[in-house]
């Protein structure tokens, strides 16, 4: 595929999509978003800047539209959805790369993943989502049951997705809310909007009714308020940044909000670790998807006794990672989203350095390029480790005892994942029990999940609120109960 913009022309990627209708193609520029590709800084093509009255528009063609699909046929437009990305596995990659800058490898990885959220959409669609209770089980008891039963919310879904992961973080939006017969409208970030709206043409493609998603792109600060605020909005799902998170959940008033935010996570590398493992997760987890998941490897904690052995082999392991152009299929990773993303990791760590941490290996920008890059002797109060830094950086931050480990861990403000490495079982039940993060995985990257699984924080990484295929699909509905008389 030699030209991007032609392809995206081509599959008539340059409209939004309200209730399934092209709007605002041809738009003059005034009113348009361009989009640009990280690798070569050219432009890839543009999308309509929403006004606020097609917001409004797409709201009330959401919720004049009552869906009545049932579970077999949601469970079909999935299956058939699902089909179709695999069937267009490279096309989807390649527009993954184009606009977000991530190496073909993370791309279709993220395209395998799109259609595993789609199937266990469909799964879980066919599973009864009901309770029943007997009502005789105390002296005070009547012959009753009661039933629960899970009902699509009354009003709308507004959910707003970040840059990374472009394609992925909407289908976990996008899927439970099929699933659950809700309507959504989809803000996708204005970087990255391609793979949204692709996403959904497949959807209706698949046979999805056009008034269940409606995908509106704009400027953020023209149009968020209207997302969170609009009368029609139900709930509001978010994935992003921690500001923006506080800010959606201060505005949103009587409306539920399911926040999934930044996280700080780290590798803990005990005494007793696998050193080659370990320090394979730790390269992996820091620089898979060129270091931008909340689940990567932010932190890299690791005991005295085996630190020097582990920072050596995180050292060897970042120079064979190879990186560069993420079109090339031969690299591990491509860019970072944009230059100024890239020009915060380097300040970071030249911060870092004259501080007295020492640069081993990395550090190099040429634009949104951006190297993979270790930096040993790293104190947790430093702004590298202490906020969360978005990209493939691998600070080494050295401990004496697991209480120290615990202590450094639990030290920011965020609580999403963690990984530890280890085979002590007394260690292992301590870091469960002890570490404030959502999950634990034990000799495992801390991004580790399946698209079905619960997922998500606690502090400043979210409310508690899950998502995850299943999780989400809990959080669109309204759970009813009724009772019978029972004999």
């Amino acid at each position: 595929m030699s030209d991007i913009g032609e392809f995206i022309r081509d599959h008539a990627l340059d409209a939004m999509r309200i209730a399934g209708k092209k709007v605002g193609a041809g738009r003059d520029g005034a009113r348009a978003i361009e989009v640009f590709n990280p690798y070569t800084s050219g432009r890839i093509g543009t999308v309509p800047k929403a006004t606020l009255e097609e917001v409004r528009q797409a709201f009330d063609a959401a919720h004049a539209f009552q869906p009545k699909l049932t579970r077999y046929e949601r469970a079909a437009i999935l299956n058939k959805a699902a089909a179709i990305v695999r069937e267009r596995l490279d096309e989807v990659a390649q527009l993954i790369t184009a606009e977000s800058g991530l190496c073909l490898k993370d791309a279709v990885y993220e395209a395998g993943r799109v259609s595993d959220v789609l199937l266990f959409g469909a799964n879980e669609v066919l599973k009864d989502d009901g309770q029943i209770f007997s009502c005789d089980l105390t002296p005070h008891g009547r012959k009753r049951r009661v039933y629960t039963q899970r009902s699509p919310l009354l009003g709308v879904i507004t959910a707003i997705t970040p840059f990374n992961h472009p394609m992925n973080q909407v289908a976990h939006k996008v899927v439970p809310s099929i699933a659950t017969n809700n309507r959504m409208v989809l803000k996708p970030s204005e970087k990255v909007p391609f793979s949204a709206v692709l996403f959904a043409d497949i959807l209706y493609q698949a046979g999805l009714p056009p008034e269940m998603l409606s995908v509106v792109t704009g400027d953020p600060l023209e149009i968020a308020d209207e997302l969170i605020t609009n009368a029609r909005v139900d709930l509001v799902t978010f994935t992003g940044g921690v500001a923006i998170g506080k800010y959606i959940a201060g505005k949103a008033g009587y409306r539920r909000v399911v926040l999934e935010l930044g996280g700080n996570d780290p590798i803990i590398v005990m005494e007793d670790a696998d050193i080659d493992e370990a320090s394979t997760l730790a390269v992996q987890g820091s620089y898979k998807n060129s270091g931008q998941r909340c689940t990567a490897v932010k932190r890299m904690l690791v005991h005295d006794s085996v630190a020097a052995r582990f920072t050596e082999q995180v050292v060897q392991k970042t120079h064979a990672w190879k990186h560069g152009d993420p079109r090339d299929p031969g690299n591990d990773m491509g860019t970072v989203i944009d230059e100024a993303a890239a020009r915060l990791f380097e300040s970071r760590v030249n911060e870092a350095v004259a501080q007295g941490a020492r640069l081993l290996v990395g550090n190099q920008r040429q634009g949104a390029l951006y190297s993979p890059t270790v930096v040993d002797g790293v104190r947790p109060d430093m702004t590298l480790v202490r906020e969360e830094t978005f990209g493939p950086v691998s600070p080494i931050i050295r401990f004496k005892s697991i209480e120290e480990a615990i202590a450094i861990s639990n030290g920011t403000a965020y609580g999403l994942s963690s990984s530890v490495c280890t085979n002590r079982l007394d260690y292992i039940t301590r870091f469960v029990n002890e570490l404030q993060v959502g999950s634990v995985n034990v000799r495992e990257v801390p991004g580790y999940r399946l698209e079905l699984t619960p997922f998500g924080g606690i502090k400043d990484s979210g409310l508690g609120y899950k998502e995850g295929v299943q999780e989400a699909m809990k959080s669109f509905t309204n759970l009813k109960t009724y009772s019978l008389p029972w004999a």
